[in-house]
């Protein structure tokens, strides 16, 4: 008999290695910080219109009116038409700019929006390093558009 030295692996090996790094994948994964990327940001701005365009439509369609909230510090939108809500991500910078009256009555961080389609307006501003979007709302028509902008010319 020859001395044969055994070189490579055996399945069994290759298997507990893999095994080994699924475990650590699985335990260290939710640790790896996950940061809003640009088209994750214009999904927000996305979402965002929409749920105003849908609170629009809303006033319109019941003939009353709908207030959106925007609450800027606790980083939501949320529907004055429906349980809609959307939370904006901590590494977002998320202002907003709303009318302090609506109506001689006190606006309270909301976007309200008419039976006729009018609203009393307003802007949220999303940005994340050099990209942003701005929703905005026209005060006169109610119409709402979003507005990308480069932030680095700042």
């Amino acid at each position: 008999m020859s001395d044969v030295t055994e070189r490579g692996f055996t399945l069994l090996e290759m298997v507990c290695v893999l095994a080994i790094i699924a475990l650590l994948a699985a335990v260290l994964l939710p640790f790896i910080p996950r940061e809003t990327s640009r088209s994750r940001l214009q999904a927000y701005a996305l979402q965002a219109a929409t749920l105003l365009k849908a609170d629009r439509n809303a006033a319109i369609r019941n003939q009353t009116s709908v207030a959106t909230v925007v609450d800027a510090q606790a980083r939501a939108i949320r529907s004055g038409a429906s349980r809609d809500a959307i939370r904006i991500p901590n590494d977002v910078r998320f202002d907003a700019l709303l009318p302090q009256t609506c109506r001689q009555q006190a606006a309270l961080s909301t976007i309200s929006f008419f039976a006729n389609g009018t609203s009393c307006g307003g802007t949220i501003a999303l940005t994340r390093f050099d990209t942003g979007y701005e929703i905005r709302v026209n005060w006169l028509t109610g119409r709402i558009e979003i507005v990308p902008h480069d932030t680095s010319a700042n």
